[in-house]
């Protein structure tokens, strides 16, 4: 009888232990399915595009403009030259990163203005292009010793800004001051006025016309932001000839630079609005994506502030962009919404962005 009760008192110990372990598994269930990840919340919310912080310039950098991913797979980030004090002396920046964020190099750009703006490597020689803003000509860069030979030259009051290329390599700049799109052969020279329309000038803040040029990927379409006017501008090509430019979309605030994706979807800096528009090829938007979180103590700036130059990772999974932060004040203009903000800026980042994202009104799937 003993042995017996000893027995039972056993198996009702089992029992029990067996109904705590199960209660506790749904517990945990139940404790997972509400603790969630902000990964996963964000994903859930449909917002996979917060701006993450990527990397962050060296002390004393000024604000980057010009931003590519290299060959090597590293990105290349030019600055403007302007901070919160205005404009900066001696020559042009150039700083490598790794992918993960890390600061390989700084060099400084020989024979160049402080005033750097759009950069591309050119796909068949490999050169990387620079565009001089302030001295109004394209140089090819040596990206480990920093020497500089001049690619490009263009005639009258330029503001040179992007940088593309077509299939057979020839180079393209956009001149913000005079509403015009340079070519020049794959091998550099003096630039003809491919396209000079009214579309591509402006009276508007900020005061750059044409900026961000992108070919689509059957070369039918050059599209061309315009910062001021608020516009993207689609030229027409055909066998290499351009047409007659025409609007494209309105109401991006402070259309900068442009990136064009598999989908031949623009990807579009809005650096007034400190966002990313994604428009697909028919102009309908279908993302806002990355915000501005504020600057902290330390003028660390968060999410995007006045972001300039997008460009993709190697593999489509990251959009690197960077945060230019500029105070229009500091040209003698009214001020913008964030201007005083920028003001507070002491370190400059790039920021970067997953690209996978839910279109405007989609409950489910993925582009």
């Amino acid at each position: 009888m003993q042995f017996s009760h000893l027995e039972v008192s056993n198996h009702e110990v089992s029992h029990r232990a067996r109904r705590v372990l199960q209660i506790a598994g749904i517990v945990l269930a139940l404790i997972a399915a509400l603790v969630v990840s902000p990964q996963s919340a964000a994903e859930e919310n449909g917002n996979r595009g917060a701006a993450e912080l990527f990397a962050t310039l060296p002390n004393g950098a000024s604000g980057p403009e010009g931003l590519t991913v290299g060959p090597d797979g590293n990105i290349y980030v030019a600055t403007f030259g302007f901070n919160q004090n205005g404009s900066v002396t001696g020559p042009g920046q150039l700083y490598v990163f790794n992918p993960e964020g890390h600061l390989l190099r700084q060099v400084a750009v020989a024979n160049s203005s402080p005033h750097l703006l759009g950069i591309a490597f050119h796909p068949n020689s490999g050169l990387l292009l620079v565009a001089d803003f302030g001295a109004g000509k394209v140089l090819s860069v040596d990206t480990l010793s920093g020497a500089s030979s001049v690619f490009m030259t263009v005639t009258g009051s330029s503001g040179l800004n992007g940088i593309t290329f077509d299939h057979a390599g020839n180079v393209y700049a956009s001149d913000s001051a005079q509403g015009i799109i340079w070519k020049t052969g794959p091998s550099g020279g003096a630039g003809t006025a491919w396209v000079s329309d009214p579309l591509l000038t402006t009276t508007g803040i900020p005061p750059f016309g044409a900026n961000g040029i992108e070919f689509n990927h059957d070369e039918s379409a050059m599209f061309a932001a315009n910062t001021g006017n608020d516009t993207v501008v689609r030229i027409p090509v055909n066998n290499g000839t351009p047409g007659k430019p025409a609007v494209f979309v309105n109401s991006i605030n402070g259309a900068d630079g442009i990136a064009i994706d598999a989908h031949d979807n623009l990807w579009v800096a809005a650096n007034q609005s400190d966002e990313i528009d994604v428009v697909d090829p028919s102009g309908k938007l279908l993302a806002r994506l990355g915000d501005f979180e504020g600057v902290d103590r330390h003028g660390l700036p968060h999410g995007l502030l006045f972001p300039a130059s997008p460009a993709f990772s190697p593999n489509g999974e990251f959009m690197y962009v960077t945060n230019l932060a500029l105070d229009l004040r500091v040209f003698g203009l009214p001020e913008a919404v964030d201007s005083q903000w920028c003001a507070q800026v002491r370190h400059f980042t790039v920021s970067k962005i997953r690209t996978r994202f839910r279109p405007l009104g989609s409950n489910d799937g993925d582009r």
